[in-house]
């Protein structure tokens, strides 16, 4: 399979029945995928879902809604067994290797909310050097990390160092819903795949990005929807 599609989703809160998904070879989705974040029913819906859609590799990391990914990680994990659920971790799929954390920098006290500085590093750290498709909650900074245009960035100064270094060729992420969109820079794609806006309403489709496997080009071919 020499092109892979991959379709990028975050921020859903919930509302993840509401959604046209496109058709790929990869769905990811890049946390704050529940509501209120401490209720099991609500993973099971969200799992009932994506065993409906038609993707044959279905990844998924928390955010800093999913509270219960962090207070009880075992019982969490257990009701997401339709997806490969990753958290400080990673996977190969389809021949590309795939790294997913959902931590981000410290803020309201929310979950998987680390100091910035030296705190966060040692998770950005972790990310193998040969990754293709970074995974992360938040935004490096200046990366489609802004609530609104004029507002100031407000995405990870640590993970835009390792992102720089690692170079992968693909990295998704949510959690600033106003930064949604796509940009291409230093020969990486960056996708902000929030579907809601500020105010929690979903306004925004699913992003799809094609990877050509069998290139050594640093880039994916840019999104084409």
């Amino acid at each position: 399979m020499p092109r892979i599609r991959i379709v990028c989703i975050s921020d859903t809160h919930g509302q993840h029945a509401k959604l046209g998904v496109p058709d790929g070879d990869v769905l990811i989705h890049a946390g704050d995928f529940m509501a209120f974040g401490d209720t099991p029913s609500e993973i099971v819906d969200f799992n009932q879902w994506l065993g409906g859609q038609p993707h044959q590799h279905k990844i998924v990391i928390a955010g800093n809604h999913d509270w219960m990914f962090e207070r009880h990680p075992g019982a969490a994990r257990e009701l997401l067994g339709n997806a490969i659920y990753l958290e400080n971790s990673g996977t190969e799929v389809a021949g590309l290797k795939i790294w997913g954390s959902p931590v981000q920098p410290e803020f309201n006290n929310w979950a998987f909310n680390v100091a910035r500085g030296a705190a966060i590093r040692r998770y950005w750290e972790m990310i193998p050097d040969s990754t293709d498709v970074l995974v992360t909650h938040g935004p490096p900074f200046g990366m489609l990390d802004k609530s609104h245009p004029s507002t100031a960035h407000l995405g990870c100064e640590e993970l835009a160092k390792a992102v720089e270094q690692i170079k992968p060729r693909l990295h998704i992420f949510g959690h600033i819903h106003g930064g949604h969109g796509q940009l291409t820079a230093s020969g990486m794609c960056f996708v902000n795949a929030s579907v809601v806006n500020e105010a929690y309403r979903l306004v925004h489709e699913p992003q799809v990005v094609e990877i050509d496997v069998s290139s050594e080009q640093a880039a994916p071919i840019p999104c084409i929807r």
